[in-house]
């Protein structure tokens, strides 16, 4: 039997999880005296505190839930996806808990490289081929290959909580000083941090500078796009027509960020990605 976990990076809440037959352990966030789980924490009352200028804090699920999940399963080949290594702390804690656990041996931790809407598709992937009886390792070949078959962009809204996040090479950096402007980030190649791909004056210059770009890179009908948001429905959907537009035929779904992942981009930013089916 193959089980499958994976951190709240997936945008499906803990009871969602459990109608795919998911283990899902949401990241810890905290904000003034609002603490909770990212999947669990009221939208409202999380801008509430950052409209108050409160700042928000996330860290990967606690080490005891995850031994405890992973002990859960010892007959079974457990396959634990991870959002990307760099951006959080997560697979580089459940890979060391791992370590900890007697049958070691049946558990995988896989490194995504990527977050939210592509992680979502792996998962989703991952599940389809468990119910279609595919083994741990064509679950994990399949999971590696998708993981180098992504591309993400982001466009935040305020530049400074990248910049706390400490998640920007030392020259993206240098942007928090460009407050006027719109910088696209994407991920270095290594995935674990995020660089400056351009700047834009507007948000919907931006959005079409990521469009043209998939344009140049050859996205078709055999990708998937997300287009996932914190609190800027209007410019969420801005981006799906836009993408719809120039991409008829791909499917794309829109999605609303967690609060451990605006803690990371921060409120009203944009990450528009895509993954090969």
């Amino acid at each position: 039997m193959v089980k499958i976990v994976t951190d709240s990076s997936v945008l499906y809440t803990v009871e969602q999880g459990k109608e795919m037959n998911v283990d899902i352990m949401p990241l810890c966030v905290s904000i003034g005296d609002l603490q909770g789980r990212d999947t669990e924490i009221c939208l409202e009352d999380f801008y509430a505190h950052i409209r108050k200028g409160e700042h928000p804090v996330s860290s990967q699920p606690p080490v005891g839930e995850v031994m405890e999940v992973f002990n859960k399963y010892p007959d079974e080949e457990v396959i634990c996806i991870s959002m990307a290594d760099g951006l959080s702390g997560t697979y580089a804690s459940a890979s060391a808990i791992r370590e900890q656990i007697e049958h070691k041996d049946n558990i995988t931790v896989i490194n995504s490289k990527t977050l939210c809407g592509p992680h979502r598709y792996m998962l989703e992937k991952a599940v389809k081929m468990q119910q279609e009886g595919a083994s741990a390792q064509e679950i994990i070949d399949y999971l590696k290959w998708a993981a180098d078959h992504n591309h993400s962009f982001l466009i935040p809204q305020d530049f400074d909580f990248l910049r706390r996040g400490g998640r920007l090479t030392p020259m993206a950096a240098t942007l928090g000083s460009l407050l006027k402007l719109k910088p696209i980030m994407t991920p270095t190649p290594d995935g674990r941090q995020l660089e400056k791909h351009g700047v834009k004056r507007t948000m919907k210059a931006a959005i079409n500078a990521i469009v043209d770009y998939y344009k140049s890179v050859g996205v078709c009908e055999k990708h998937k796009i997300y287009v996932s948001h914190a609190d800027t429905l209007a410019d969420a959907e801005y981006a799906v027509a836009q993408l719809s537009e120039a991409f008829p035929g791909v499917e794309i779904e829109m999605l609303v960020l967690h609060a451990a992942f605006i803690t990371q981009g921060g409120p009203y930013c944009i990450a528009i990605q895509y993954i090969e089916k």
